[in-house]
């Protein structure tokens, strides 16, 4: 790294003349050829400023920390982090971040390296829409939750979480609109998942609005969101003797399950089974063919929020106390899954 004892013995003058012309206090102090030469000579050697040093000065460091369980590693929830860096930036902002990769005793141990840095707020992710135990911080730097909630209804903290239930709401609506009666739920047996119940809310007021009544027989869960455990349910669910003409998906990879299942039984997609998955998953949902109809989770704009709502917290704005809290719309992605029933 380039410094001011560098440059000064490049130009041949000492350290404090060079600290005066970088901190534009030269006037008057140091002849304006030097200064100029000064000036050049950081450009030439790629001079920037130690801003970790010039924070533990002035508290202004200009970073945000965040710490993530899985979300680097997981292709379709890193667009949170690509929202956060991105909305940071245009504020003149850094993210530090520090993904755990899914180890949770390496959590007390990430937020402490951060609070070292200097870091000024601090954003905790996590990989899927959950409840989160919140880090022991100093109680003046604000902290934000990404796509969860606090576990402690008191704590002090922001947060962001999707609409799971007017997401499924939308999916089924969908469905319904399609002309179809007998829609299918499968959803995912762990209770760890958040939207589990949200997403069957959304699906049962859709179908109550609509006067169709629930029918039990049609609803089936997955063991996990994945493709296999989705092709365990839709061989129960297609296998029955009256089985829906529509499914509506916990997951994309889940409706890939679907997909696999409703190809071996002979069934067309959307002719005899239509589909509706739930996540938008970039080379799931735009890779099956016809593509899938599925409800996008807004991972860019609630990682866009958290950041906002982090610098808006470090520069004094918006209450001083309480929480702030945003609940981000989940839009319908329309694709080829969604027909007519077959008469």
């Amino acid at each position: 790294m380039v410094t001011l004892k560098d440059i000064a013995a490049h130009v041949g003058v000492s350290a404090s003349s060079v600290s005066l012309v970088l901190n534009d206090l030269d006037t008057g102090r140091v002849r304006p050829d030097i200064a100029a030469q000064i000036r050049q000579v950081a450009s030439e050697m790629g001079y920037v400023p130690n801003l970790l040093a010039k924070g533990l000065k002035t508290r202004q460091s200009h970073t945000i920390g965040l710490v993530s369980d899985e979300v680097a590693s997981v292709p379709f929830a890193g667009q949170m982090l690509a929202g956060a860096q991105l909305a940071a930036s245009e504020a003149d902002y850094l993210v530090i971040l520090i993904d755990t990769a899914g180890h949770k005793e390496l959590d007390v141990a990430a937020v402490q390296t951060l609070l070292q840095r200097n870091v000024e707020g601090l954003i905790v992710a996590a990989e899927f829409h959950r409840e989160v135990e919140l880090p022991l911080i100093p109680e003046a730097t604000p902290m934000v939750v990404l796509n969860g909630y606090p576990a402690n209804g008191e704590a002090r903290a922001d947060w962001v979480v999707p609409d799971e239930t007017a997401g499924a709401l939308a999916a089924t609506r969908r469905l319904i609109q399609a002309g179809h009666r007998r829609i299918g739920l499968c959803n995912v047996a762990s209770t760890q998942f958040v939207a589990r119940d949200l997403r069957r809310a959304g699906y049962e007021a859709a179908l109550q609005e609509a006067g169709i009544k629930v029918d039990p027989s049609l609803i089936v869960e997955a063991a996990d969101p994945g493709v296999a455990a989705g092709r365990a349910a839709a061989v129960r669910l297609l296998g029955e003797a009256k089985p829906p003409t529509a499914v509506f998906c916990f997951s994309d990879q889940i409706a890939f399950g679907f997909y696999q299942v409703a190809q071996n039984l002979g069934l067309e997609i959307p002719g005899d089974l239509s589909v509706v998955g739930f996540d938008n998953q970039q080379f799931v949902a735009d890779g099956l063919l016809p593509g899938l109809t599925t409800v996008q989770l807004p991972h860019h704009e609630m990682g866009t929020w958290a950041a906002r709502q982090a610098i808006a917290r470090i520069q004094g704005a918006g209450p001083s106390s309480g929480r702030t809290h945003m609940v981000m719309p989940c839009p319908l992605v329309e694709r080829g899954s969604v027909g007519p029933p077959r008469r």
